[in-house]
């Protein structure tokens, strides 16, 4: 097993957020760690989808003028 430093106010919200689960800091620290890294996977993913998209629209002439998109969010933001 490799350690790697916290600085102290890292590892008292470790600890906290331990407690608080009933977990130990190293079982804590690996589901949350866990379930940091697959949401960011997830959102990642999400954003090349968006821009492959994006992109595909742009491909196939699926677009307006800048100017009318900036109307449009001018009406529907004043």
């Amino acid at each position: 097993m490799e350690f790697v430093p916290l600085k102290p106010e890292r590892m008292a919200q470790l600890q906290d957020y331990a407690q608080r689960r009933s977990q130990s800091p190293v079982d804590a620290l690996d589901e949350a760690l866990g379930t940091y890294l697959e949401r960011e996977r997830v959102d990642s993913e999400e954003a090349i989808q968006g821009i492959r998209r994006g992109y595909e629209d742009v491909k196939a002439g699926r677009t307006r003028p800048s100017a009318e998109l900036i109307e449009h969010l001018r009406t529907k933001l004043i």
